[in-house]
């Protein structure tokens, strides 16, 4: 077989690179203004470390906000660890990169979805769509897309 450049791992790997030099510049630096951030990953993934009351609650994917209140933020090459408020009871979670399937930061209308599909029984691959992200009451709404699908063979 000819060897091909698989663009779609390597913009995986940007994006998931994307999302950990945001978080390092928020551990050094804190929240920005008004950035805030929407992060939905799947509680399945097996370096994924949550309470196990949380895994029961959420058995496939669950999302997190870090705005007004977060605390131990640590970010590591391939996931970070974070402390948040759930009804008053902090909790300590720790999330791989590779277990994150949206980032969004609804405050500058950006937003970054990772699937992964199965469609012709081959092996999965990643997808990254990049969305622009409108905020209405605080949650992301349904936005323009652009489709890594596109630059595939």
């Amino acid at each position: 077989m000819p060897r091909t450049i698989d663009y779609g791992n390597l913009m995986h790997r940007a994006m998931r690179g994307l999302i950990r030099d945001v978080l390092l510049d928020v551990q050094d630096n804190g929240l920005p203004g008004q950035h805030h951030f929407f992060i939905t990953f799947d509680t399945m993934h097996p370096d994924v470390e949550i309470a196990d009351w949380l895994s029961d609650r959420y058995p496939d994917e669950m999302t997190i906000v870090m705005q007004h209140w977060y605390d131990n933020l640590d970010v590591g090459e391939d996931g970070f660890a974070v402390t948040l408020n759930f009804g008053d009871n902090p909790e300590p979670l720790y999330i791989p990169f590779d277990a994150i399937r949206t980032f969004v930061d609804p405050s500058v209308e950006f937003g970054l979805t990772f699937k992964t599909q199965d469609d012709d029984g081959e092996d999965d691959e990643d997808e990254i769509e990049l969305e622009e992200v409108e905020v209405e009451d605080e949650a992301p709404r349904e936005a323009d897309i652009v489709s890594l699908d596109s630059f595939r063979k």
